[in-house]
């Protein structure tokens, strides 16, 4: 690259015929070339291979002084010699074939890939350190959420839970959606998975936006994490207003009753509330997409509830798991269970009158309809399911 210079664009045929020019003189000079000189300068002769350039036609650029002239700028001549170099170039004013014509070694694209990863990693450090993001009204910081905490979540998802997507097409590719996902597992890891499985399996790279509890957003660290990730106060206000600007909006309705329910009923749902989600929904017209995710009530198997120490701690529950607290920090160490997160079919809400969201028995329907399509999916991944870590 230390010999290259600027070559005006229409100044290819001098290039091809100045470098092949300069390799006739240079397998005329070559003992025993002198055959392979003549035959290159024949007529109609062409050099084989890809990329292969004409000979220079006979005529008034053939005089000595117009091929003094059109030689004087060409940066082929370091580029031909290079090639003449390499081995298996051939003689006699052939251009070289392979890795050589273009004058590109071995393996040259990884280093370019590398180097633009690294170019890329340095404009995002720069950004971060000048301000030059965006963070909505919200909080959500898209591009730390992309570059970073995706990466982080990624590993867990792909290598240790194997996460298995299905349905992920019932997910529209534009304009808002509400999906509706069971709860369990001790922590919310599952909404985690359930985030990463729509950002990485969707066509569309769609982002899903989690309502989250208010705990949630009293912890240090995690409330700063939490909202640039997209999360949100699990309140009708909020979620409207994101369904309305076209967000993949995720609500997990059975809240701390299911994430900390014992491992005797897992995969069973608990309450729903009194069908807030579903009016929601039929505020901004967006379609609910009801959601089943099988693997996460087995990552810590919840087999007492310390009540007097959560109530001291300001917990909704303290978790007795068969390693946690025994072993302490390692206690905390999720089981490497197979996760499968099965997205159904969405149920509609458009077809709905202005003042339906007043009328207590068509919400109880729909919540009931919603619940009993989780439920009924759940069942059928676990009859389907070979083994709780395979």
């Amino acid at each position: 690259m230390a010999d290259a210079k600027v070559i005006p664009f229409d100044d290819d045929r001098a290039r091809g015929g100045g470098t092949q020019r300069a390799a006739r003189r240079r397998g005329a000079a070559t003992p025993g070339a002198a055959g392979a000189a003549g035959a290159a300068g024949a007529a109609g002769a062409k050099a084989s291979g890809p990329g292969a350039v004409e000979p220079a036609a006979a005529g008034p650029e053939a005089e000595p002084g117009a091929e003094a002239v059109r030689e004087a700028p060409v940066t082929s001549l370091p580029r031909a010699r290079r090639a003449a170099k390499a081995p298996g170039t051939p003689q006699g004013g052939e251009e070289p074939t392979g890795p050589a014509a273009g004058g590109t070694p071995s393996g040259g694209g990884d280093g370019g890939g590398l180097d633009r990863r690294i170019a890329d990693g340095l404009a995002f450090l720069r950004r971060r350190i000048t301000g030059e993001y965006e963070v909505d009204e919200f909080g959500y910081d898209e591009e730390l959420t992309d570059q970073v905490l995706m990466s982080l979540l990624r590993p867990l998802y792909a290598k240790y839970f194997r996460v298995e997507v299905k349905g992920i097409e019932n997910i529209p590719s534009e304009g808002g959606a509400l999906v509706v996902a069971n709860h369990s597992g001790t922590l919310p890891l599952d909404g985690l998975m359930m985030q990463v499985a729509v950002h990485d399996s969707h066509p569309a790279g769609r982002h899903l936006r989690l309502l989250a509890a208010d705990l949630v957003f009293m912890l240090p660290v995690v409330n700063e994490l939490a909202r640039k990730a997209g999360h949100t106060l699990a309140c009708a206000e909020d979620a409207e207003r994101l369904l309305r600007r076209g967000e993949v909006v995720g609500v997990m309705p059975e809240g701390f009753k299911g994430i900390g329910k014992p491992f005797g009923e897992r995969y069973k749902l608990q309450r729903f509330g009194r069908g807030g989600f579903v009016s929601t929904a039929l505020r901004a017209g967006a379609p609910i997409v009801p959601c089943s995710i099988v693997g996460a009530e087995e990552i810590y198997p919840m087999v007492g509830n310390a009540r007097t120490l959560a109530r001291l701690l300001g917990v909704p529950y303290f978790p007795i798991t068969p390693t946690f607290p025994w072993l302490g920090p390692l206690g905390a160490v999720p089981l490497p269970t197979k996760w499968t997160i099965q997205f159904g079919e969405p149920i509609e809400t458009k077809g709905y009158a202005a003042d339906a969201v007043d009328d207590p028995m068509l919400m109880f329907n729909l919540t009931d309809q919603v619940r009993e399509q989780i439920q009924h999916t759940l069942y059928k991944l676990l009859v389907q399911r070979r083994s709780v870590f395979f």
